[in-house]
């Protein structure tokens, strides 16, 4: 047994088992990572008193701030006494729209010591001058059809990609160049032949009835004396193209067609400026993209490439003029996340000849991406097809099943010559294996991983390679499903944005990246989908006639995550509490009794869980309640305390209603499940006395079965048995091989986290990337690893540090918080335990140590060890 003895050792005593290694930090307190809006220097920024904030970071322990002061241009917050503060929102003069402003914080240590550092942002812009155009629609009729055995050339109604142009003078030397962008659609840009920026599948998805974000990207070294060329592809992407699991044609959500929209901002060096504007003038054709469709695939025509259309000197005489589809800008906004990007290459792990001109490649990871093919030495008119799919069937041969109507296949057609390299460029597919037809061998090939580039902020290692490869398993979940919105999964015709799946695995995600901008968009999202009456949706972006509104688990999201998000990043502008009052409000009124039990919009219950069912009362009932008193906290954090007071009687009355109608003597909870009694006790529902008995029935019901929750319950496993006295219930389950487990899909091969516990079920319903049950994520960092924050704490400001080694030997796992690095790295063998920690500036933290010895820390490193036999 470990004794009671602790020895705690400031950091630059010698181990005596070689640390971890950690990256330099400054001598003094300091602040890094600035981000204006959660990003990194944006071009573009709408908000017109943005949030400026910093991280911190110094090699002293103790050394925490008590000040900070904030520059923006001219403007100054003066020095603001505030010990906590690890951001500000700007409090000067209006911003100058299409501006970069520089900005400087400067931070002061208890002796008064400082450090500084300093950034940049550019604002957006209120008032457009340009139009939306767009291809000529009718014009399509009258193409030439498809010749014989191209049927590649047309799929499904799906229309050629347009390439819309312009060309414009310049005399004089450009100093400044910005381009504003958007598309109701998607669009890729180019000035003078240069591709401009890098995001993937931009603008992004949003409700386009609602809001429509732009882009700004400095476009300055592209420009030249003389003709210059602003030239765009366009694509139909969620806008018009076959988008979620509706089998109506495409357009029917948005819009019939894609549309462009841009202005070119240009500044001279004599201080002249000027507009190239989209608009009349602008020329329209067709090159090689035959079709672009995030669910069917791509189809590059190479005979068809029109070269040098995007560069000067191009005869665009035979193009047809552009159509003006309106000038509305009221539904543009700047972008509030960073793009989806060309993220990681992965080479084939295996290559096989599965049947003449067939090739099966197997990337050895399930990702969302593209495939990038390099042919050579093939005739003109030559179609290769590239067929994608997760897994394959039990003949070897590509699983596609499970895409349903997405066919999540892209065809080349060549023109013939020595090298001629295919990648898509508008839409996106999730696989690890991809098909090739029609080469007789395959010269390069690689997979293009894309995803929204949310960086990543968390590792966690432990002394079991499965459990770090569930790890990884869960990170490439998030990475497949991060896609301009929090998908349920990448490769079937559905990838929505379902509320339940992102509220049960935000607590993870936020650990393995900064999703602060990511989620940040896609709240407005889900606010945009609130109906007049308060009903959050079940997904967001909302889609006609898709998922109606108010399911419990999911439409709670709209108050689960953002609460999450204000305690993990500190930025109290996620509280709408407009928007959640409206929805309590909004269940309440259909239900007066206060039990959730007269229907909002379908109930999908404890979706996928493969043990008894938990009575839908029981489960919406405490949804409703955890809504009402997350409400109430949010309402009180910015200041509405009369709406807090209402609240929280209503908040009262649903608890007692709930225990008097659903809890029995000894804490037994209707219906007796494991969800039942995850969410009673999780979410404070029951007396102290009462939540005694309900843990030991849940122990008892866990020990009989394994995990029998599904998507709403899951999350809550182990943090609520290792919070009711269990962590060597919640160890068990983490190592349990047998189905359901985490480690029986690892086991079985995933590199990604199933739709379902076993990953058995019908074709229609089964996905290989889901990321739900990966929400166990959370309790590596937060158990295992020993990483979490106290209870009222926001921003990490208040740590714990509480290992639970189980039979585990070692674990170790860093994690970037909004306040600064959080690490802890420990050992557990026949000499004892050791633990070392490090903690940010501005924070403290309580450690928790096996044998139940507790120690109060400031930030700095730590290391503490228990030697076994030791006596106190």
């Amino acid at each position: 047994m470990i004794g009671n003895a602790v020895h705690c050792a400031p950091a630059q005593t010698p181990a005596s088992r070689s640390a971890p290694a950690r990256p330099p930090v400054p001598p003094r307190l300091t602040p890094y990572g600035l981000r204006c809006e959660h990003r990194r220097t944006p071009l573009g920024v709408g908000e017109p008193r943005p949030l400026l904030s910093w991280r911190l970071a110094s090699a002293r322990a103790g050394d925490d701030p008590v000040a900070y002061e904030l520059k923006v241009g001219d403007w100054s917050s003066g020095r603001v006494e505030d010990p906590a503060a690890i951001g500000a929102v700007y409090g000067g003069p209006p911003l100058l729209p299409r501006t970069r402003y520089g900005w400087r914080v400067t931070v002061w240590a208890r002796d008064g010591a400082e450090g500084s550092a300093e950034s940049w942002f550019e604002t957006g812009q209120d008032v457009w001058q340009a139009s939306w155009i767009a291809h000529d629609p009718a014009a399509v009729a009258h193409m030439d059809p498809p010749t014989e055995g191209d049927q590649a050339l047309s799929h499904h109604g799906l229309l050629p990609c347009p390439q819309l142009r312009t060309s414009f003078e310049s005399t004089a030397g450009v100093t400044r160049a910005r381009l504003l962008i958007s598309a109701k659609g998607l669009y890729e840009a180019r000035v003078n032949g240069h591709r401009v920026g890098d995001a993937e599948l931009a603008p992004g998805w949003t409700d386009y009835r609602r809001r429509i974000q732009y882009q700004v990207h400095d476009v300055t070294p592209f420009l030249l004396d003389g003709e210059n060329v602003l030239a765009a592809t366009v694509a139909d992407g969620w806008w018009s193209g076959f988008t979620g699991f509706d089998p109506r044609r495409p357009g029917y959500h948005y819009g019939r067609f894609p549309e462009l929209i841009a202005e070119l901002h240009l500044t001279f060096d004599d201080g002249s400026t000027r507009v190239v504007a989209t608009g009349e003038g602008w020329r329209t054709g067709h090159g090689r993209i035959r079709y672009g469709d995030l669910l069917k695939g791509e189809c590059h025509d190479a005979r068809a490439e029109t070269h040098g259309w995007d560069m000067p000197g191009f005869d665009d005489s035979s193009w047809r003029p552009a159509v003006v589809t309106g000038d509305d800008h009221s539904l543009l906004v700047a972008s509030r996340d960073e793009p989806v990007r060309a993220l990681g290459e992965l080479l084939p792990i295996s290559t096989v000849l599965v049947g003449p001109g067939v090739h099966l490649v197997d990337f050895g990871q399930n990702i969302a991406g593209r495939v990038r093919l390099a042919v050579r030495d093939q005739e003109p008119g030559r179609r290769v097809t590239v067929r994608h799919g997760e897994t394959l069937d039990g003949e070897d041969r590509l699983h596609t099943a499970n895409l349903r109507t997405a066919d999540a296949t892209d065809v080349l057609i060549t023109a013939g010559g020595a090298e001629e390299v295919f990648e898509p460029r508008f839409t996106y597919h999730g696989f690890r294996y991809a098909e090739v037809s029609g080469l007789d061998r395959l010269d390069d090939i690689r997979a293009v991983v894309l995803h929204s580039d949310t960086p990543w902020t968390g590792t966690f290692d432990c002394s079991d390679p499965e459990v770090n490869r569930l790890h990884d398993n869960i990170g490439w979940g998030q990475r497949g499903n991060f896609v301009s919105v929090p998908t349920d999964c990448p490769q079937r015709d559905e990838r929505l944005g379902w509320l339940a799946d992102a509220q049960v695995f935000l607590p993870t995600a936020c650990f393995n990246a900064d999703v602060s901008g990511f989620f940040s968009k896609w709240m407005r999202d889900v606010v945009d989908a609130q109906s007049p009456e308060g009903g959050f949706s079940n997904v967001a972006p909302l889609l006609s006639g898709v998922a109606d509104e108010g399911a419990p688990g999911w439409a709670d999201a709209g108050v689960l995550v953002p609460w999450h998000l204000y305690r993990v990043y500190g930025d109290d502008r996620f509280l709408d509490v407009d928007a959640m009052v409206r929805w309590v409000d909004f269940v309440a009124r259909h239900n007066p009794d206060l039990i959730w039990r007269h229907r909002t919009g379908p109930h999908f219950a404890d979706w996928l869980a493969p043990g008894p069912a938990t009575p839908r009362e029981v489960l919406a009932t405490a949804f409703f309640h955890r809504s009402a008193a997350l409400t109430v906290e949010a309402a009180r954090v910015r200041g509405r305390y009369d709406e807090a007071e209402r609240l929280g009687k209503l908040a009262a009355r649903i608890r007692a209603v709930f225990a008097e109608a659903f809890v029995g003597d000894g804490g037994l909870v209707e219906g007796d499940t494991q969800t039942g009694y995850l969410l009673a006790l999780a979410f404070d529902l029951l007396t102290p006395e009462q939540s005694r008995g309900a843990a030991a029935r849940l122990a008892a019901l866990v020990e009989e079965s394994g995990p029998l929750t599904g998507f709403l319950g899951v999350n809550l496993l182990c943090p609520v048995l290792s919070a009711h006295g269990r962590d060597d219930l919640a160890h068990a389950l983490l190592r349990r091989t047998d189905p359901p487990s985490w480690l029986y899909q690892v086991r079985h091969g995933a590199t990604t986290v199933w739709e379902r516990w076993d990953g058995v079920g019908a074709a229609s319903m089964n996905s290989f990337n889901h990321y739900a049950f990966g929400s166990i994520g959370e309790w590596l960092y937060s158990g295992v690893a020993g990483i979490d924050q106290a209870p009222g704490s926001v921003a990490f400001r208040e740590v714990v540090i509480r290992p639970l080694p189980g039979d585990l030997s070692r674990a170790s796992a860093r994690y970037e918080s909004a306040r600064g690095l959080i690490s802890v790295s420990w050992h557990n063998d026949a000499e004892g335990f050791r633990l070392e920690t490090r903690i940010p500036p501005g924070a403290t933290a309580t450690v928790h140590l096996p044998g139940g010895d507790t120690r109060r820390v400031t930030s700095g490193d730590h290391i503490f060890e228990l030697v076994r036999g030791e006596k106190a």
